[in-house]
Parts: C-alpha cells; sequence; structure tokens
C-alpha cells in the first residue's frame, strides 16, 4: 500500500503538471486550500444545521436520507448531511471561491459543480464510538450509479474539503489509482460493492490536512478504511462536492428517494 505521492496548490487555473497527473492517476491532491478559521468556521456552521435537524426531526433532504447516528456522549447527531449548502450562507459562500471553476477542467466540456444535483453538498462526519453509524464503506464507484440506470456513464469527480488531518491510523478514503479507466466489466465486479473494505496492494492512502482539498474520480475503485482508533482521535470530518456533465438533473423536495440510497449503510 503506497501512501506517498505528490502534491500541488490549487489556483484559478490548473497547469499542464497538474492536469497531467490527474488523468492518469484519477485523483489529485491540493495542500492548504482553506485557511484554520475557514475550517473551524464550516464546523460551526455543520452544528447549527445539525441542530436545526436533529430538532425537526428532519429525514430527507431532497429525496436523499440523511444519516444519523450518536457522539461519544450518546448524543444524537448528523453523520451524513446531504445539500448542506443550501442550508447554511457558510457552506454556500465557500463555493464561491473561484478556484473551484479551475477544477472543472478535470471533468471537460460541459462540467460544472453539483450543488443541487446527485447529494449536492455532502458533509460526512466519522468517529469510532460505541454507538456511532458511520464509521467506513466498503470498495465502490460511483460510475455503477449511471450504469444501474441505464444511462451514459459521464464523468463525475468528487471534490473533497478536509476538515481533519488524517493519520494512518485514522483509516479514511483509499484509492486504487487508474481504475477509472477500467472496461464495464472491471467495474463491475473487480470487487463486492460495498461489502469488501478489505486492503488492496495497489491501493493509495489519502492522507490530508485539515484544510487540504482532493479531487477523484468517481470511476476509480475507492473505500472508506474504518478507524483503527476509538473516541475522539477517530474523528474526522470531510465535505464532498460533485463536479458532474451531461443532462441537468436538479432535485427539490420533491425528489424520490433513489434505490440505491434506500439501502442506508452503503450511500456516501
Amino acid at each position: 500500500m503506497a501512501t506517498a505521492y505528490p502534491t500541488f496548490i490549487l489556483s484559478d487555473k490548473l497547469t499542464t503538471e497538474q492536469l497531467d497527473f490527474f488523468q492518469k492517476h484519477g485523483f489529485i491532491h491540493f495542500k492548504n486550500f482553506i485557511a484554520p478559521k475557514t475550517v473551524d468556521a464550516i464546523i460551526e456552521a455543520s452544528r447549527q444545521v445539525e441542530r436545526k435537524w436533529i430538532k425537526n426531526d428532519i429525514k430527507k433532504i431532497n429525496g436523499v436520507p440523511i444519516k444519523y447516528g450518536k457522539d461519544l456522549n450518546g448524543l444524537p447527531i448528523v453523520q451524513r448531511f446531504a445539500f448542506i449548502n443550501q442550508h447554511h450562507q457558510t457552506l454556500s459562500g465557500l463555493l464561491l471561491d473561484p478556484r473551484f471553476t479551475a477544477l472543472l477542467e478535470l471533468a471537460g466540456n460541459g462540467a460544472r459543480l453539483g450543488t443541487e444535483e446527485k447529494d449536492g453538498m455532502v458533509f460526512n462526519h466519522y468517529i469510532n464510538g460505541p454507538e456511532s453509524k458511520f464509521s467506513k464503506m466498503g470498495w465502490h464507484t460511483d460510475g455503477l450509479r449511471d450504469i444501474f440506470y441505464g444511462g451514459k456513464l459521464n464523468p463525475m469527480l468528487n471534490v473533497g474539503i478536509h476538515l481533519s488531518t488524517q493519520q494512518p491510523e485514522n483509516g479514511g478514503l483509499k484509492i486504487i489509482p487508474g481504475t477509472h479507466k477500467q472496461n464495464i466489466y472491471q467495474m463491475l465486479f473487480r470487487k463486492k460493492y460495498f461489502l469488501d473494505n478489505n486492503p488492496d496492494t495497489a491501493e493509495v492512502s489519502i492522507l490530508p490536512n485539515a484544510g487540504d482539498l482532493t479531487v477523484h474520480d468517481g470511476r476509480l475503485w475507492h473505500r472508506v478504511a474504518e478507524s483503527s482508533v476509538r473516541g475522539e482521535q477517530s474523528r474526522r470530518r470531510v465535505i464532498y462536492v460533485p463536479i458532474i456533465a451531461g443532462k441537468y438533473a436538479p432535485k427539490d423536495e420533491n425528489s424520490p428517494t433513489v434505490f440505491y440510497q434506500r439501502f442506508a449503510g452503503i450511500i456516501k
């Protein structure tokens, strides 16, 4: 398992080196995207949304189930927020950063931030505690969604804004570089979707510091490994925003829950 790879700095235009690295490996890691005070402001904004959703017993946002769990003190927390950008101006304002526009080139012509599509801005809060409901996720590709619904396999990139510093013992995102170029058979059958969380000899561990930004192609095989430590040391927060292409398909409060999201244990 490899843990070393080059990192970059994101500006308002991608360099040839950055484009070439992403096209070859299917992921890229940018250091120091946001400052520590911005990280703190985002976490506080998520807590405000969390308190409101718990108070109002919100089950779904735009048809997407909200994943609840328990914190280390046994109190309820939201462990997976969907469309959180639509519920706090700090989070919607974050997406106005012009550097996001530079990232669209990674997905080609017609690419856009999916702020109103898929699951919008997703805020994941992992904690390895006695009553946590969200500590790991098995191998999968996001391309399966398009295949399942008989649609065209369009590019979908996951932009991760990391709010916690990641150490190897914290588990976290693991990817198999280059698998974004695999054929359909390999995409369907290389792994047992969501059931297999075993390490792969070809996997790379993504180890960001709080404030870093990563992008990985959704067609890559990837998983989220469980932290080997428990308690406060295992706490990890990360935002994901999709970059998508193809037909515009916004969601609203009347959107149905799609089939695969009825299995609460596998949604991302």
